[in-house]
């Protein structure tokens, strides 16, 4: 097929983005309009001079750093959507996400449409067939990272904050009732269900845990059940729609935010990893209720899988977002931060 010569506004971005050491080529920036990752043409020079825009310039680089022959960007493009926050984007946003969360039903080859609702027992039945067939080849996960960091710190002598919670988020117990919550919400999972799973696998202070426990006790004496107002409340078709009704702009901006976060810790843990660092990282509530379970992000499904769960968290739980921010705030100040010079005067 004869392809269109490029243009002179093309041959002008492609020498810029050779100048900054990278390949760039019209054929991928046709491919880059098309995914809605860069804009279209006649939107990439300045209306009053003529000149690249430089914000164009930047992404374009960013684009030709990125790109592998035979590869995705992965969530990646994401935040490209996200920062242009356009309809069309906020619309590929959803769409990616809705299309992710749901990545755990396509391999068990479960639609949603045959998760059904109500509490008659063929229905209740129906949906602990489908969690069971969630778990089906399944491969346990030993240890988290904070295991991993535990056991490595342990090996050199260092000492890190004491746990808080438990000793893997992805432990074979949690992940089965997980399971449950995902097709049938809490009303199929009981509260002592729920506090036994935890007990059996919490290596935090165990009246943190007999806290949780009393507060729920006092709030259903109380007449309030506060599993319901969980986000896993109406399992995952209540996720699914919660993704589908929110408003275009904070969805931008929760991805916005997740991506950043999660770039960030990966940079520190690459770059930054000490013992100074990790205690800061981990003497936070954020450490367990982000970074070990959904903050490390690869390129990959399971990145895609990692920043939609930190999207519905920063959506749906309250103060999640606002915690999220300080935790941002806080490893800023730690990328920023001078490292130690060796004894020849280089960095560590």
């Amino acid at each position: 097929m004869t392809r269109t010569p490029p243009t002179a506004t093309e041959l002008a971005l492609t020498a810029e983005v050779n100048l900054l050491g990278l390949t760039a080529t019209s054929h991928q920036f046709e491919r880059w309009r098309a995914k809605r990752w860069l804009a279209p043409t006649d939107q990439w020079t300045d209306p009053a001079t003529s000149a690249l825009r430089p914000d164009i310039v930047h992404r374009a680089a960013w684009l030709a750093a990125l790109s592998r022959p035979g590869r995705g960007i992965s969530w990646i493009g994401w935040t490209f959507w996200a920062i242009d926050d356009t309809e069309q984007t906020a619309a590929l946003l959803r769409q990616a996400l809705i299309r992710t969360i749901q990545l755990p039903l396509r391999q068990a080859g479960i639609t949603l449409a045959q998760i059904p609702h109500g509490d008659s027992d063929t229905a209740f039945e129906t949906r602990q067939n489908l969690a069971a067939r969630l778990l089906e080849g399944r491969r346990a996960i030993g240890r988290d990272l904070d295991g991993l960091l535990r056991t490595r710190a342990g090996t050199v002598g260092i000492t890190l904050p004491e746990p808080r919670t438990v000793s893997n988020p992805f432990d074979a117990s949690l992940i089965r009732i997980g399971a449950r919550l995902l097709t049938g919400g809490t009303a199929d999972v009981s509260p002592e269900e729920l506090t036994e799973a935890w007990r059996s696998v919490w290596t935090g202070p165990p009246e943190q845990l007999d806290r949780i426990t009393v507060a729920h006790l006092a709030a259903d004496h109380a007449g309030t059940d506060l599993h319901a107002i969980s986000p896993l409340a109406h399992g995952l078709p209540g996720l699914v729609h919660a993704l589908e009704q929110a408003d275009a702009h904070l969805l931008c901006e929760a991805v916005r935010a997740c991506t950043k976060a999660s770039s960030t810790l990966t940079k520190l843990l690459l770059e930054r990893a000490d013992a100074e660092m990790l205690t800061v990282l981990m003497d936070d509530v954020m450490w367990d209720h982000w970074v070990r379970a959904g903050g490390i992000a690869p390129a990959s499904r399971l990145g895609e899988a990692a920043i939609t769960l930190s999207t519905v968290q920063y959506l749906l739980v309250p103060g999640w977002a606002e915690d999220l921010h300080r935790y941002q705030d806080r490893m800023d100040r730690l990328l920023d931060a001078p490292t130690a010079p060796t004894s020849g005067g280089r960095p560590v």
